[in-house]
């Protein structure tokens, strides 16, 4: 069964528009070469090279040679493997009369983005892909895509089959890519960092604490959370800071970006095993931060909070406006004191409590519930809004 990914086709088409190369990023087994196989197969003219096979290794190794005769558009996969190849794309690129667009494909490494910030600067777009999100598999689907995460071939697959796969997958991550990659941690020890953060999904980072159960330092652990955010492993969210008399919380909270991983980290075999667990109100959260992300398609996006306790999930800046979001995995949420408090000090716009429910109601003028199959209209509703205005 295959999936049409509107969005991200229509991002790399706009950074086409404006640069030669397109760099798109994500981690494994995401849907990268789906996606730009069909990209390319919609391209009156092609090339396709994959890193990982020692056929495209042979044809570009003399890769000026190679590259500088193809027009149309040139896919090279797992470029990461590879990086004496930025330093070749950018004098082709800035050839007079360069008639090839190339789109490379990575597997969110360090490797990947620092060749792009060295070689390419300004001639280069980036595009993040994920999993699935609920506008591509259609919003009645969420819970299955909540439960089983975003992968494709976890959400695709049966209950079973997509148990297995997830169990797999973080096994070869560990054992397999992240050594492609030149790290070098022993794949124990970062898998229990990881089932770590599984644990503390949607709470504050600590370093310290982290850094006593590992028993190493707190440079080490946070090394270890970079190599996870830089993979797309995980989701560090930075903290907002307003101008008020009020000491706020200043460092950033931490996801397992898909929740179907998650749901494996934590051991968790089924529905029934979600449902029950302390952490499924954690989990949904999770969830909804990152459809939410998905659909405003934004880089400003925060979490805020108080030690007097008043917080908020996750504040969006969208088109001048700021948008506040709460996540509640509740059948029937209403207003909180903290919620008026994050209304008044941050000066939102409007504040939207996400739920899992099926219908959108309003709370007061500035409060309203949303449901988790609408996030992605009510994106596109704001974002027609704000084009009117402006």
């Amino acid at each position: 069964m295959l999936i049409d990914r509107p969005v991200p086709t229509e991002r790399i088409r706009r950074a086409f528009s404006v640069h030669p190369v397109v760099a798109l990023t994500g981690p494994r087994q995401c849907g990268k070469t789906t996606l730009a196989r069909e990209i390319a197969a919609r391209t009156g003219q092609s090339s396709y090279f994959d890193l990982e096979e020692a056929s495209s290794r042979r044809r570009l190794a003399t890769p000026e040679y190679a590259l500088g005769r193809l027009e149309g558009l040139v896919v090279i996969d797992e470029v990461q493997r590879s990086p004496a190849l930025f330093e070749t794309l950018r004098v082709l690129v800035d050839r007079p009369g360069n008639a090839a667009r190339f789109l490379l494909l990575g597997s969110a490494s360090p490797s990947l983005v620092r060749g792009v910030s060295e070689s390419l600067a300004g001639r280069v777009g980036l595009v993040d892909l994920g999993g699935f999100d609920v506008g591509e598999v259609t919003p009645a689907r969420w819970r299955k895509l909540w439960l089983r995460g975003g992968f494709p071939r976890s959400f695709l697959t049966s209950p079973e089959g997509s148990e297995i796969w997830r169990r797999n997958f973080v096994r070869t991550f560990l054992e397999r890519d992240l050594p492609q990659l030149g790290i070098t941690i022993p794949a124990e020890r970062l898998r229990r960092f990881w089932t770590m953060i599984a644990h503390y999904h949607g709470q504050t980072w600590n370093a310290a604490e982290f850094a006593r159960s590992l028993g190493t330092s707190e440079g080490t652990a946070r090394n270890y959370l970079d190599i996870l955010a830089g993979a797309f492993m995980v989701r560090v969210l930075p903290p907002w800071f307003e101008n008020i008399r009020k000491r706020q919380v200043r460092s950033p909270k931490t996801y397992v970006r898909d929740t179907g991983v998650l749901h494996t980290l934590l051991g968790l075999d089924d529905d029934d095993e979600v449902a029950g667990h302390p952490k499924v109100g954690a989990s949904f959260e999770g969830f909804a931060i990152e459809q939410l992300l998905v659909a405003f398609d934004v880089q400003d996006a925060y979490f805020w909070g108080t030690h007097g306790g008043a917080e908020l999930d996750l504040l969006v800046l969208h088109r001048g406006a700021r948008y506040g979001f709460e996540c509640k995995f509740a059948d029937a949420p209403g207003p909180t004191r903290s919620m008026r408090v994050a209304l008044r000090d941050l000066r939102l716009d409007h504040l939207w409590i996400v739920f899992p429910g099926a219908e959108a109601y309003s709370l007061d003028e500035r409060i309203s519930v949303l449901p988790i199959s609408g996030v992605q209209e009510k994106a596109r509703e704001l974002t027609r809004r704000r084009a009117r205005r402006d």
